[in-house]
């Protein structure tokens, strides 16, 4: 009998009721403690179930609430009963009702025995832990917290506010350095029965009464005071998921309770039938002595975690939405941009497309509808091309299709004629690849053959939302790849920026470029862009066109060399 058991029940008193049997089995003696909220009837049944078992106590109970002191209360009485009772016991070990032994008892006794003055508590100083939530780690122990911060969260927040404004601290007693850690201990005899029996002990508990969640810091400190050796982890599996909740274990986690190697694991399901039948598992001889090992548990579960706090790149679940500024990434793949380039090109989709094997659209924000490559009438996932149903959330219109088309890489032109509602998601995500030929919306115009005055309303509107859209894409904030260039140096010299995107489009497909696709006769548009500032409007994002310019095609220019230096 040298391990016994200290445990807390509140609920499931049937699977309570088994786990003590079990206990009892494999020799150890069991404290129960129940909680004072659980009715009179419900107490009274459960007593009465195990009162054929001669090692089984009940303590004092206490009233306990989450992150109040009730816990520690309970645990203290239950502690010093067994204690009292139990004199051969040489280890104490905290586990709740939910709690389920993976290993044989006889194989958690004899890996205590050889362990005989080593006590199995996590315990370390709130600057070393990471998983304090709820903004509070070294404040805990120096604020006040008389109210329940379950049932009256406003005044918990606004007491603790109180506190903070007025510069309030507890003093720590002299001696003490606050530790933390999990609430699930195993102790020596020897150094639980010197915290229970601490001469400082009516001062530590009136201190530790006031401090928040005191069941993961009141053994935690108080063992780093009495014990002689400390192994700072405990020896039941509990894992908490980003909100400080425990994560509860179903049968679909039977493998990987079975790969950790843990002694005890909580919290159970009650109904978790295939776990209760499969646990604890048969003694196996090179099992015995074996270290629990929860590094594949802790990974599957850090990446869990992750995925639950940050998602998939592009995909949204209901949980995360609304947090539009914490998702993992706009969309799920890289994609392109590119605006002005069908308007200097007329066959610009079809050409790109055949050049690059991408998944080449229109104009996806046109007002009319959204021009899917093959002018489709419904995307992939089932994206309807209506423009009333896209713009009820643009951004997400994109992120779906993206999302939905991720196999291959997609493109879509876009231009100031189209709905604006993406530019500033366009600028911030980093899948986009953006590529403007600013001015180009003046070609379009030029060849409609109407007159400059009749079209210099159009030309001021169209160059008033590409500035604002290039004052976006040129933002402190922007991080997608970005490459703006006027139509003049476009038209100068086209081949360079075409073969980019290709290279960037295709990857390893890509070719060497060894001509440009047709472009628009621009015979007399620079003339045209000079009636335009003779009615007054100076379209000053097409770059500068002399007035022989732009008479059509012509070669590249030769580069000019640049100057290092000079002795």
């Amino acid at each position: 009998m040298t391990v016994g058991v200290v445990m807390l029940v509140h609920t499931a008193f049937d699977r309570a009721e088994q786990m003590i049997r079990h206990w009892v089995a494999g020799g150890c003696p069991v404290v129960v403690h129940v909680d004072k909220k659980v009715d009179a009837a419900t107490y009274t049944r459960f007593v009465n179930a195990l009162s054929n078992l001669e090692h089984v106590h009940f303590s004092e109970r206490q009233r306990c609430e989450w992150g109040a002191w009730g816990l520690v209360a309970a645990s203290q009485g239950a502690a010093k009963l067994m204690l009292d009772q139990f004199p051969d016991v040489r280890h104490v070990f905290l586990a709740s009702g939910a709690c389920l032994p993976l290993r044989p008892v006889s194989e958690l006794c004899q890996y205590l025995d050889a362990r005989p003055d080593t006590d199995f508590i996590e315990s370390a100083t709130t600057a070393d832990v990471p998983w304090t939530v709820g903004g509070l780690d070294r404040e805990r122990f120096t604020l006040r917290f008389p109210f329940s911060w379950k049932k009256n969260r406003r005044l918990f927040d606004r007491y603790v506010r109180l506190q903070q404004i007025v510069g309030f601290k507890r003093k720590i007693p002299d001696g003490v350095v606050p530790h933390m850690g999990s609430q699930w201990w195993c102790l020596t005899r020897t150094t639980l029965s010197a915290i229970l029996n601490d001469p400082k002990r009516p001062e530590y508990d009136r201190y530790f009464h006031r401090v928040w969640i005191p069941d993961e810091s009141y053994y935690q400190t108080l063992a780093r005071i009495h014990a002689r050796k400390i192994e700072s982890r405990s020896l039941t599996l509990s894992k908490f998921d980003f909100q400080g909740k425990p994560h509860i274990f179903y049968d679909d986690h039977q493998e990987l309770l079975m790969r950790s190697g843990s002694f005890v694991a909580r919290k159970i399901w009650p109904q978790a039938e295939l776990l209760f039948k499969t646990f604890p598992r048969k003694t196996e001889p090179a099992r015995i002595m074996a270290e629990p090992n929860t590094s594949t548990i802790d990974r599957v579960f850090g990446k869990a975690v992750e995925r639950r706090t940050r998602g998939r790149p592009g995909l949204y679940m209901q949980s995360r939405f609304p947090n539009m500024e914490s998702e993992n990434g706009f969309t799920a793949a890289p994609y392109t941009v590119l605006q002005g380039l069908d308007d200097v090109f007329p066959d610009f989709t079809s050409w790109l497309a055949k050049r690059t094997g991408a998944q080449v659209h229109g104009h996806l924000y046109a007002k009319d509808k959204a021009h899917f490559a093959g002018e489709e009438t419904v995307f992939r996932g089932g994206i309807s091309d209506g423009a009333r149903l896209r713009d009820y959330n643009g951004r997400m219109f994109l992120t779906n299709l993206v999302w939905n088309g991720r196999e291959r890489h997609q493109c879509f032109q876009f231009g100031p004629a189209d709905t604006q509602d993406i530019r500033w998601m366009l600028a911030k995500d980093t899948n986009a690849s953006v590529w403007v030929v600013s001015g180009a919306w003046a070609i379009p115009l030029f060849l409609s053959n109407r007159p400059a005055s009749e079209v210099r309303a159009e030309a001021s509107r169209l160059q008033r939302i590409e500035h604002k859209l290039l004052k976006v894409l040129r933002s402190p904030y922007a991080r997608a790849r970005i490459n703006i260039s006027t139509l003049a140096d476009f038209v100068d010299a086209p081949m360079d920026i075409l073969q980019t995107i290709i290279d960037e489009m295709a990857g390893h497909r890509a070719t060497t470029l060894t001509e440009v696709p047709k472009m628009a006769d621009l015979t007399r548009f620079a003339a045209f862009l000079q009636d335009l500032k003779n009615q007054g409007m100076h379209p000053f994002l097409t770059g500068d066109f002399a007035v022989d310019d732009a008479q059509g095609p012509k070669q590249p220019r030769s580069r000019k060399p640049y100057v290092v230096g000079k002795k």
